[in-house]
């Protein structure tokens, strides 16, 4: 007989369950699934997976109101799916009640993080009805007046996630205020820019006026504010929108005296302007009011860095999963991921990003912008910080990094990932975060001791990014979060890391203070990222756990017996006990002492 849940139909979407209902559904599959705090079944279906791997598998689908599970009933072929909702991008119907062919009538979901998912059904009966209209509503919650999951679960783990990063906390780590610059609350309550932070550091000889001067004719209000100071050489990371020239070439005399006064700051010779964009965009910017800074802004060079926008990327991106998902094209693979573009975009993220770290390393003060300073410009800020200073490299440090230069400074993160929006095809999706933990990747593969964290809380921050299951990436800056009461009604993703550090931790980590590492950015030394974007292949599968990791791991841990059993020696060796056993008359006495040493495993 079928469970109540599976007869459950469009007509009654929002009818309840009886407990008794829900109770013998829950021992059905409780073996299969655990459910995370407010985690609710919504349906069960048998199903058909048409799995481009294994063809297609008889099993059982379960839809929560967060994840999408499926589990094969086939004994000879184990197939196991468990995605998040917030995961997928698209629901489409497979075929009508007309269709010929075997497994041609089911779902065709669409998913964000490099896989697809392909469901076959009966067709008598309107079989699918139910299942998908559940599954659209439960994935797109926003689209149909629901909560999304973050304030549904209320997960409870050892840390607080929300008090890894305060913003006076961090300025002060970098010796700020100092009598050049000064920390501004103007923006507590968002008046002066709304996707910007409430605290600010701005140069010392600026006034609260002249703030909303230039804030005027800053694109969004987005003024030049600083990122991150050099403690020896004072150099300093700005980060802005771009200037509103326009075409008929405006001029504003604030904004010209507010970007001298950073210059001044620590006496640069000339202020470097770096403008992610192509100048051909920039130039274009103009007809819709924006630009860049032209020969007026005295002791200032502007450098175009060529970084493509959004609806570049999310083409290239796009391309990539195309020749990835569901097989690898082996033939011409060279050719296609060339064909992508993907690396060579990375490529030119992290090349400008090396080109800021030298500037500023060399004693020079950057200010950095794209269009409205909180795609490509966020890339830029946080991948030199990563170049320049080390504690940004370390577990904790890596998170400020990104709730500074990303969260708190109003990357659009629910207008680029598209946070339980059915309309998959807006044009603001983009996966420039996607792109800047790739850059990140791709450092650490280049020095693989220079990172406290490892892969896979790189992983897990991506597989975070699109969940829903926490607060940290949801809305667009921090005046929408706050509006949202984000802090106060979902956890961090940080308390689910900082409760499990060990099992984000590379062994291989030496710190060095005081080393600005300098990524080779060529295309000779970039790599896909393939347990990311090729994880689902499961030949890739099985090869992501490296030998030489696991042997590491392994030697610190015996390290770590070895020099406990070495305590545990000493203090039995210093007990009064033993001192009266190792007297003249005891014939241990001729003995020599044993040496012990601190295992060094090297490298």
């Amino acid at each position: 007989m079928a469970s109540p849940v599976s007869v459950y139909n469009s007509n009654a979407l929002d009818t309840h369950i009886s407990s008794t209902s829900r109770e013998s559904l829950k021992m059905e599959l409780l073996a299969d699934v655990s459910l995370l705090p407010g985690e609710e079944r919504i349906i069960d279906k048998e199903t058909m997976y048409i799995c481009p791997f294994n063809g297609a598998v008889k099993g059982k689908v379960l839809i929560t109101n967060y994840r999408l599970y499926f589990k094969s009933s086939d004994a000879d072929v184990a197939v196991t799916l468990d995605v998040p909702l917030g995961a997928i991008s698209r629901v489409e119907k497979m075929g009508g009640a007309s269709s010929r062919g075997e497994n041609s009538y089911g779902l065709d979901i669409t998913c964000k993080d490099m896989r697809n998912l392909r469901f076959a059904l009966k067709q008598e009966g309107h079989s699918r009805r139910d299942i998908f209209e559940l599954l659209f509503k439960y994935a797109f919650p926003l689209s149909h007046g629901l909560p999304l999951f973050a304030y549904v679960t209320q997960e409870k783990y050892a840390e607080n996630g929300w008090s890894i990063y305060k913003p006076v906390e961090e300025f002060r780590r970098q010796g700020l205020p100092n009598n050049k610059w000064r920390i501004t609350f103007i923006n507590k309550k968002y008046e002066l820019c709304d996707t910007y932070p409430t605290v600010l550091a701005v140069p010392f000889k600026s006034k609260e006026e002249d703030l909303s001067r230039v804030a005027a004719f800053r694109s969004r209000g987005r003024i030049p504010v600083l990122s991150w100071i050099h403690r020896e050489n004072q150099a300093v990371i700005c980060r802005c929108s771009q200037p509103l020239v326009g075409m008929s070439g405006k001029r504003n005399k604030d904004d010209e005296r507010y970007l001298e006064l950073i210059r001044e700051a620590n006496d640069t010779p000339k202020l470097t302007i770096y403008d992610a964009r192509p100048s051909v965009n920039a130039v274009a910017n103009k007809a819709t009011g924006g630009g860049y800074e032209g020969d007026e802004y005295q002791n200032a060079e502007l450098v175009f860095l060529d970084i493509q926008n959004i609806h570049v990327m999310r083409e290239s991106l796009k391309k990539l999963k195309d020749i990835v998902y569901p097989n690898v094209e082996e033939s011409h693979w060279l050719s296609s991921l060339e064909s992508t573009h993907w690396l060579e975009h990375v490529k030119l993220v992290l090349s400008g990003a090396i080109q800021v770290a030298d500037k500023v390393s060399s004693g020079n003060s950057v200010v950095i912008h794209c269009s409205d300073g909180w795609d490509r410009t966020a890339q830029l800020s946080s991948l030199a910080m990563l170049m320049l200073d080390s504690h940004y490299r370390t577990l904790r440090g890596f998170q400020v990094l990104i709730e500074k230069e990303w969260i708190s400074f109003g990357h659009k993160f629910a207008s680029r990932i598209g946070h339980g929006d059915k309309n998959h095809a807006d044009q603001d999706r983009s996966p420039i975060f996607v792109q800047f933990i790739d850059c990140v990747w791709q450092m650490t593969k280049q020095f693989p001791t220079a990172f406290e964290f490892n892969e896979r809380l790189l992983l897990t921050i991506l597989d975070h990014l699109y969940s829903c299951c926490f607060g940290t990436f949801l809305y667009n800056c921090e005046s929408m979060r706050d509006q949202q009461e984000v802090r106060l009604k979902t956890v961090s993703l940080w308390s689910l890391v900082n409760s499990k550090m060990e099992m984000y931790l590379n062994p291989f980590y030496t710190p060095e203070s005081g080393r600005v590492l300098y990524p080779v950015a060529s295309m000779r030394h970039l790599e896909l990222w393939v347990t990311y974007y090729i994880r689902w292949n499961p030949r890739i599968r099985h090869q992501q756990q490296s030998p030489v990791e696991q042997r590491y791991k392994e030697l610190l841990a015996l390290r770590e017996e070895y020099l406990k059993k070495l305590e545990a020696l000493e203090l039995s060796d210093s007990s009064p006990s033993s001192r009266l056993a190792n007297t003249p008359n005891t014939p241990t006495a001729s003995t020599p002492p044993q040496q012990y040493t601190q295992l060094q495993t090297p490298l």
